[in-house]
């Protein structure tokens, strides 16, 4: 059996060890807590909300100006209020945080699935409103009558009365699902709920002054399209 002298054991090859700034940046021996990164799902579920944001804004804008002219289409014309900006806004301060404390939080997938079914459902039907209105599609409730303003009561409107507001109350409570927000789910729910059990009945009261007993019958055959609002 042969020996290594000493000088040749010296100059065999060792395995190298880290020098010590590499040491000191690994994330497995660094001292400290270490800030724990943001899951692929939760990445996931934030590019798809903001996808599903800049669709839907973007192809209301477009069919706005199609039927009423661009110079006629203004942030406030489609209702991105201020309200509604905090409101998006809390909800990706919500998925950030749960992400960064609670990651597996977002990690069900049936669940976001679920929701992003639900933004698709809301869209189609929100747009199918709207191009079945055309013309008598506004943003802002009427308070004066005017020529081109008629009663839709063919499509989608044969099956609700308001499947503008049914579409958006699907879409919104749907991007919360899709981002498994649990607050903002129950939140945009009651919010939204509220704001549409105020917003229909005055809407509905210059409908009835201007297309009367045509209204009345069609109010009574055909449901709202939001629960528990009649």
């Amino acid at each position: 059996m042969r020996h290594l002298s000493p000088s040749l054991a010296a100059a065999a090859p060792r395995e190298a060890s880290p020098p010590r700034a590499a040491r000191a940046l690994s994330p497995i021996t660094g001292a400290g807590p270490q800030i724990p990164s943001v899951a692929m799902a939760a990445r996931s579920q934030a590019w798809q909300f903001a996808a599903a944001l800049v669709f839907f804004h973007g192809s209301e804008y477009v069919l706005a100006a199609a039927f009423h002219g661009r110079r006629n289409v203004t942030a406030t014309s489609l209702l991105i209020s201020k309200q509604y900006v905090l409101a998006m806004s809390f909800a990706m301060l919500e998925h950030l945080t749960e992400a960064l404390l609670f990651p597996e939080l977002k990690e069900y997938w049936f669940v976001s699935h679920v929701g992003i079914l639900m933004v698709i459902i809301g869209e189609v039907i929100r747009k199918l409103a709207v191009v079945t209105a055309g013309r008598s599609f506004t943003h802002v409730i009427r308070i004066h009558y005017e020529d081109q303003h008629k009663l839709i009561t063919n499509g989608v409107y044969r099956f609700m009365r308001h499947p503008g507001y049914s579409g958006f109350l699907i879409w919104a409570v749907g991007t919360q699902v899709m981002l498994c927000n649990p607050v903002s789910t129950v939140a945009f729910i009651l919010v939204l709920w509220r704001f549409f059990s105020k917003r229909i009945p005055y809407e509905e009261f210059f409908l009835r002054q201007f297309f009367c007993r045509e209204y009345e019958e069609y109010a009574q055959k055909v449901h709202s399209g939001l629960p528990f609002i009649e």
